[in-house]
C-alpha cells in the first residue's frame, strides 16, 4: 500500500488485498462510498475472483491425508474439481493455516480447472468461493498438488528448471529456476462498478517470469524426464 499512498494519497483504502508472496490485482477505493459499496460485494460473496497457479502434482504417497480423495485412479488431477475443507490458523505454526476435519475452522471452498498439463507441472485456474487466508495454497496442497515454490505447504526442493525440460542444456552450473517465487497470481476480479453499478472485469497480466516459464513448458514439456 505504500506505493499506492505515494501516488494517490493516504485517503485511498484497501478493499481486496493479497498474500505477501502472491502477485496480481489489488483493489483500492478512493472514497468512503466506493469503499462501502465494494466491500459489501466481497462480504456478500458476489465478487468473482480468478487466480492462476503453477502447481506440482506429487506422487500419491506424498500427498496430504484428507477426508475424501481428489485425485483420480491414475493419480492425476481431474479437469475440473472443487475442494471443500474448513480452514483455520495452525496454532503450532503461527502465520500458517491448516485443515480442520472436525470442529473448528471456517468453511472454505475453492473451484479449480486444469488449463494445461506439463508432466508433473500443471497450470490451473483457481476460483475461491470463500476468501480465507492461504485458501488456494492449502486446498491445492490437500489435493496433492501444492503451488510451485510454496515454502509453507509445498516441496521447496522441487524447482522448475530449463535443464529439466530441454535436452542437452548447457549452463547447469549457473542455472536459476524459471520461476523463483510463489507461483500464484491474482489474474481477474469481476464486480459491479461503484459509480455505474455495471459489471466490470479487472485483469492483471502474468508476471514476465511466468510467461517465460509457460513458453518453455509449452515448447519442451514433451521431453521431460
Amino acid at each position: 500500500m505504500g506505493l499506492v499512498h505515494d501516488r494517490y494519497g493516504h485517503g485511498v483504502a484497501n478493499v481486496h488485498r493479497l498474500d505477501a508472496d502472491t502477485s496480481g490485482l489489488l483493489l483500492c477505493a478512493k472514497t468512503k462510498p466506493a469503499l462501502d459499496f465494494l466491500s459489501g460485494q466481497f462480504q456478500s460473496k458476489t465478487v468473482s475472483k480468478k487466480y492462476l497457479a503453477f502447481a506440482v502434482v506429487l506422487p500419491p504417497e506424498q500427498t496430504m491425508k484428507v477426508i475424501s480423495p481428489i485425485r483420480d485412479a491414475t493419480g492425476a488431477l481431474p479437469e475440473n474439481f472443487s475442494v471443500e475443507l474448513a480452514l483455520g490458523e495452525d496454532e503450532r505454526q503461527p502465520g500458517r493455516m491448516r485443515i480442520f476435519k472436525g470442529r473448528g475452522g471456517k468453511d472454505s471452498v475453492t473451484e479449480f480447472q486444469v488449463r494445461e498439463r506439463f508432466g508433473r507441472f500443471v497450470l490451473l485456474d483457481c476460483r475461491p468461493v470463500t476468501g480465507r487466508t492461504h485458501q488456494i495454497r492449502v486446498h491445492l496442497a490437500a489435493a496433492g498438488a501444492p503451488v510451485l515454490n510454496d515454502p509453507f505447504y509445498g516441496d521447496v526442493e522441487i524447482k522448475l528448471m530449463l535443464s529439466d525440460l530441454k535436452r542437452r542444456y548447457k549452463g547447469r552450473d549457473e542455472e536459476k529456476p524459471l520461476i523463483n517465487r510463489l507461483a500464484l497470481h491474482a489474474s481477474e476480479l469481476t464486480l459491479k462498478h461503484p459509480v455505474t453499478k455495471e459489471p466490470v472485469t479487472l485483469a492483471a497480466p502474468l508476471p514476465h517470469e511466468f510467461e517465460v516459464a509457460l513458453k518453455y513448458l509449452r515448447k519442451f514439456a514433451v521431453t521431460m524426464r
